[in-house]
C-alpha cells in the first residue's frame, strides 16, 4: 500500500510498505500513549516503538512529537491519520468480505454500555449470542465512560445521549424510566414518606457529581435538589449495594429496580424519570457481519423484554 508522496519524499522506501506499521500508528495515535497502544496490539512496547522508527524513516517524517503527557500528533501525524483510517477500514472490509466472516460470524466484537444496561442487562443475555455465533467472541465494558468509536474504544456503543452528527450509523434502543427506591429496613428506621416534600429530610446514594460523565445520569436534582447523601459513588453496582444495604433512596432505572426483590419503589404517583438508550455504530464498521449480528442481537432482545423498560 503506498500512502500518497507527500509525506515523503520518496515513494522508493514504501516499496514494501509494511501494513502492520500503519496500524501501530493508529494505535499509538488513539491512546496517545505507547504502553498502551502495545497492549491493545498485544505487543511489547519495544516492538511497538519498533515499527513507529521503521513508519517514521519509510515516511522521512516524525509522526509524533514526545511530551510528558504521551505522544502528540505532529502536523504530518494528523495528515496521515484519516488516510490511516481509510486504510484500516478497506482492511477491515476485505478480511470480512474476502476472508469468509461475511458468511460466517466471527471475530471480536467490542461493546461499550453504561453500567447498569451492561451489567444487569446485556451481560445475562450475551450467553445467547455464543450460542448463536460460536466463533464470536463479544467483549462488554460496562462502565460509566465516555467510549471514543473515533479512536476504537469499543466497536459498538451504547450510549444515555444522541451523538453528534458525524461519520455514525446511530439508532434509538429503547426509552426508558427511572424512579426512586429504597430498602424496606431504610424506610422502617426514618420518617415516613407521604410526598416528595418530605424527601429533604432523608438521606441519598448517588452519584458523584465532578465524576458524572453524563448529564443525563445527573437525575438526583429532579427529585431532591435539597436531599442529604450518605454515599456518593462513580458505580451503579455500588450504588445498587448501599441502597439494598439501607444506605438511603435511590434513584435507579426500572429495568434494575423493578427486578430487584429487596427494593420498594418510594412515591411512584411522583417521582418517574424517563431517559433514552442509542445504540451507536461508526459507518466504517457498520456492514461488517460480526457487527450487524451483534446490533441485531442486542436490539432483538431490548425488542423482546421492553416491557422491563417502562413503570406501568
Amino acid at each position: 500500500m503506498v500512502v500518497p508522496q507527500p509525506l515523503c519524499e520518496s515513494s522508493q522506501t514504501l516499496a514494501d510498505f509494511d501494513w502492520n506499521n500503519l496500524r501501530s500508528f493508529l494505535a499509538i495515535a488513539r491512546s496517545g500513549r505507547l504502553t498502551v497502544a502495545a497492549a491493545r496490539l498485544h505487543l511489547d512496547h519495544t516492538t511497538l516503538s519498533r515499527r513507529l522508527a521503521s513508519l517514521e524513516q519509510a515516511l522521512q517524517t516524525r509522526l509524533f512529537d514526545r511530551c510528558p503527557s504521551g505522544y502528540l500528533l505532529t502536523e504530518a501525524g494528523r495528515r496521515l491519520l484519516p488516510i490511516a483510517e481509510r486504510m484500516e477500514s478497506l482492511a477491515i472490509g476485505a478480511g470480512d468480505a474476502v476472508g469468509g466472516t461475511a458468511r460466517s460470524v466471527e471475530g471480536i466484537v467490542r461493546v461499550g454500555s453504561p453500567e447498569g444496561f451492561g451489567s444487569y442487562f446485556l451481560a445475562s443475555r450475551v450467553g445467547r449470542l455464543a450460542d448463536l455465533h460460536p466463533r464470536l467472541n463479544l467483549q462488554l465494558i460496562a462502565a460509566s465512560a465516555v467510549f471514543s468509536l473515533a479512536k476504537r474504544d469499543a466497536d459498538i456503543v451504547i450510549a444515555v445521549s444522541r451523538p453528534p452528527a458525524g461519520r455514525l450509523v446511530a439508532s434509538k434502543l429503547t426509552d426508558y424510566d427511572l424512579a426512586l427506591y429504597a430498602a424496606p429496613s431504610y424506610l422502617a428506621a426514618h420518617p415516613p414518606i407521604a410526598s416528595s416534600a418530605d424527601l429533604p429530610s432523608h438521606r441519598f446514594v448517588s452519584y458523584i457529581d465532578d465524576l458524572l460523565n453524563f448529564p443525563e445520569l445527573d437525575v438526583l436534582q429532579h427529585v431532591a435538589p435539597a436531599g442529604a447523601t450518605s454515599l456518593e459513588s462513580s458505580n451503579l453496582v455500588a450504588q445498587l449495594k448501599a441502597t439494598l444495604a439501607g444506605a438511603g433512596l435511590c434513584v435507579l432505572p426500572a429495568f434494575l429496580g423493578e427486578q430487584e426483590p429487596g427494593l420498594v419503589r418510594v412515591l411512584p404517583g411522583e417521582v418517574r424519570l424517563s431517559r433514552s438508550l442509542w445504540l451507536i455504530v461508526h459507518q466504517d464498521l457498520s456492514e461488517l457481519a460480526r457487527i450487524k449480528a451483534v446490533v441485531a442481537f442486542i436490539k432483538d432482545e431490548v425488542r423482546a423484554d421492553r416491557d422491563i423498560f417502562r413503570l406501568d
